[in-house]
């Protein structure tokens, strides 16, 4: 393993650091992702010198874009990142595949997406935090940070309650004990012995390893003091993707692991159908337009109030973006819920 340490020149605590690097493995799984794969690699590398000694792989799905090139031209100036293929694409199949090829000794597995921006030493953290709660696993919340106009409006909404209904992985700000959060560090032997991502997941299979976790008997520690900066969709037809695949992922969890749906994951559902019987019932009354137009205000009010607050017109995408969550979550999870049940009929 290429190392920038000299055994006999590391001081005490650099060679704590040293030793537990030397047992993480980091898998990103990425597929066309050119525009941010070089500079999650260089934050996830940033801090500590010992993070030479971190075992690091990039799963990649089949890239068209130049991600491939641009991780193999950077393994010349990190040595201890490598390349390998994910011919099942996904992002679940390309963590379970990194997995299996941890080095000897490697006992910490580390998630990393490409399109986020780390902070400095954030590897070595999540492993002390790990080693320091005795946890399954750490999750972390994330910040979204945008760069074009819809994407910095999409940004700002997401992490509001109206956005995620209040999830403690967005924009969270308080540590403990949770179900769910956004995926960090594992133990793998943990991992491997669950069967890792269920593979059939396009979406939300970190939300149903934490189901499986948790009912093995695993605890999951959220630590609000180690953030992601994260990167959301740049055009309202991947948000509205994106979100659908949220909603079916969130139902098909559901249905597999026996849950019962929280209020703020119904909320989205039962909108999408008052919604779509207003509209109906309409022809016979006008009074029944009344919540579509409650809502197109609602959806009005968030554009203003982040024009104002933000000082900025980009605030007029926040509306657009919030619906855009609201209906393709809602109408996701409903085709999730009767794709399970024609699936379990058949």
């Amino acid at each position: 393993m290429n190392t920038m340490f000299d055994e006999r020149e590391t001081s005490p605590p650099d060679r704590a650091l040293e030793l537990l690097a030397r047992r993480i493995l980091v898998v990103i799984p990425a597929l066309n992702e050119a525009a941010h794969i070089e500079d999650c690699l260089r934050s996830l590398m940033r801090g500590s010198a010992a993070l030479s000694s971190v075992q690091v792989i990039v799963a990649d799905g089949g890239s068209t874009d130049g991600t491939r090139d641009i991780v193999q031209e950077l393994s010349d100036t990190f040595p201890n990142v490598s390349l390998i293929d994910n011919p099942g694409r996904l992002q679940a199949a390309g963590v379970n595949a990194g997995a299996q090829l941890a080095e000897y000794g490697r006992d910490i597995l580390v998630r990393c997406d490409a399109h986020a921006d780390y902070p400095e030493d954030y590897i070595l953290n999540l492993a002390l935090k790990l080693e320091e709660t005795g946890a399954a696993s750490v999750v972390v919340p994330m910040d979204a940070q945008g760069t074009t106009c819809f994407q910095r409006a999409n940004a700002w909404v997401v992490d509001t309650p109206l956005g995620s209904g209040g999830s403690a992985h967005r924009g969270g700000s308080t540590s403990g004990y949770v179900d769910h959060g956004h995926h960090a560090a594992f133990r793998l032997e943990h991992f491997l012995r669950l069967g890792g991502y269920d593979e059939t997941f396009s979406h939300n299979e970190d939300a149903e390893y934490d189901a499986r976790l948790s009912q093995a008997g695993g605890k999951i520690y959220l630590d609000a003091d180690i953030r992601v900066g994260y990167y959301p969709r740049t055009t309202i037809s991947g948000l509205w993707r994106q979100y659908f695949g949220y909603g079916r992922g969130r139902a098909r969890n559901l249905l597999k692991n026996g849950q019962r749906p929280r209020l703020r994951q119904l909320v989205p559902v039962l909108n999408l159908l008052l919604l779509v019987a207003s509209l109906l019932v309409a022809a016979l009354t006008p009074l029944a337009l009344a919540w579509p137009v409650f809502y197109v205000g609602v959806l009005g009010l968030v554009s203003a109030w982040f024009v104002v607050s933000k000082k900025s017109l980009c605030g007029l995408w926040a509306g657009p973006a919030l619906g855009a969550m609201h209906l393709s979550w809602g109408l996701g999870f409903l085709a999730g819920v009767f794709a399970s049940m024609r699936a379990r009929a058949a």
